[in-house]
């Protein structure tokens, strides 16, 4: 029995990872408002989130510019790197030292 591949970490049938559904949660957008924007029915971006689906070279021109992004920020062939890490350069929190209240640092 075959364990089902998280689609952070597998891009599907469609051999593409993408942003939309990340995209679309930032801004509030529901599956159909893209849709309708981009005119294509809303289980097309269900099957796009989830990798089913390779859109055409037109669909994923039409999508980044609705998010007003280029495409290689929304589509890509490999996985791509967590948000935190790509602005921040870590995807780990780095340790900030405290001082206990009411006690000052040594200088």
């Amino acid at each position: 029995m075959q364990e089902n591949s998280s689609p952070s970490t597998a891009p599907g049938e469609s051999g593409l990872y993408n942003r939309i559904a990340v995209l679309r949660a930032e801004r509030g957008i529901s599956r159909q408002d893209l849709a309708d924007a981009v005119g294509v029915n809303y289980q097309t971006i269900g099957f796009l989130e989830r990798g089913d689906y390779g859109p055409s070279l037109k669909l994923a021109f039409q999508i980044a510019e609705y998010f007003g992004l280029p495409v290689d920020a929304i589509f890509s062939t490999q996985p791509f790197k967590p948000l935190s890490e790509q602005v921040y350069g870590t995807g780990k929190p780095s340790a900030v030292p405290r001082t206990e209240p009411g006690t000052e640092e040594s200088k």
